[in-house]
């Protein structure tokens, strides 16, 4: 008999995991989660997925350590049930960016959760737009990294930007850059900036020319917003026209919704893969859906077809 597909959904991101569901022609699973008085979690699967290929649907967002322990107790649920295969999807993986050690005695916590999800039974990850792709090598099972570029690309391409030029807000998202660069064949240009504490950046030079041009920001995340809205400020100083951000993962924490709403950003695009609440609904946002991108994923791997494939 061949192994059943089926989709379960953590509480991160339902309306996500619903249209993936929808995208994918099959139903979701009957998972119940609860929250006891004191905090613990429990998770019920209410339904049989003994031999079958199941994957569960859960972005590592806010907040991070309810949703990733709800993760962990939803993986071991599933193979205490028999599942065949269970497959992690982490639309947005939490901790990313604690991938290295910055000081003497820090922890390398993207690490820790790799080793926590391939304890608990977890036999393959789907994750998108890692902000380190090295950690890829810290899981010991097979890891499909997913990249929003084809969803951003398209849509930019479909507002036939004239003049353009593609900025990253700092050195390490200079691959990423290039990426979207190549794909709307835009000239790229860089910031340099330095970050003397956590959620703290200064800019300190634009690499590339900007004068005269509409400057489009990209980024893996957006947290509290102090990268690019700052990049957005110095281009526009450099003699930049108009200044345009897109990102992956819209985080968005403290003072990001007021640093945006003062900004001088004629656009924000971002996708879904962290739900965004109706508070941060900014007339400047816009939100792009990854979920035929990680249907079709979803797809490719339960049928045993190349996932690089998609990216062509």
């Amino acid at each position: 008999m061949k192994k059943e597909l089926k989709i379960f959904t953590g509480t991160a991101n339902h309306p996500l995991s619903e249209e993936v569901a929808n995208y994918v022609n099959v139903p979701l699973g009957l998972g119940k989660i609860r929250r006891f008085s004191d905090g613990e979690i429990s998770v019920n699967i209410e339904e049989s997925v003994r031999g079958d290929d199941v994957f569960v649907i859960q972005p590592l967002c806010y907040p991070v350590n309810d949703h990733l322990i709800e993760l962990l107790i939803y993986i071991d649920a599933l193979k205490r049930a028999s599942a065949k295969r269970i497959n992690a999807v982490i639309p947005y993986y939490g901790y990313a960016r604690q991938d290295r050690k910055m000081r003497a005695r820090d922890p390398i916590t993207a690490k820790l959760v790799a080793d926590l999800l391939t304890t608990a039974g977890a036999d393959r990850v789907i994750c998108m737009d890692l902000h380190a792709g090295q950690i890829q090598g810290f899981f010991n099972i097979p890891v499909d990294h997913l990249t929003s570029m084809p969803i951003l690309a398209r849509y930019f391409k479909q507002k036939n930007i004239q003049n353009g030029v593609i900025v990253s807000p700092d050195l390490g998202g200079v691959t990423r850059a290039r990426g979207l660069g190549e794909r709307l064949k835009m000239p790229l240009a860089i910031i340099d900036k330095r970050r003397p504490e956590p959620n703290v950046a200064e800019v300190m030079n634009v690499i590339g020319d900007v004068k005269g041009k509409k400057a489009i920001l990209v980024d893996d995340l957006v947290d509290t917003a102090g990268t690019i809205t700052m990049g957005a400020e110095e281009l526009l100083r450099r003699g930049a026209v108009a200044v345009y951000a897109c990102c992956t993962h819209p985080v968005l924490s403290g003072p990001a919704k007021e640093r945006i709403s003062n900004s001088p950003f004629k656009e924000v695009v971002v996708t879904n893969t962290i739900p965004l609440n109706n508070s941060l609904k900014l007339g400047q946002i816009t939100v792009l859906s990854v979920a035929s991108l990680i249907g079709d994923a979803i797809k490719s791997v339960y049928n045993e077809l190349s996932v690089s494939k998609l990216f062509d």
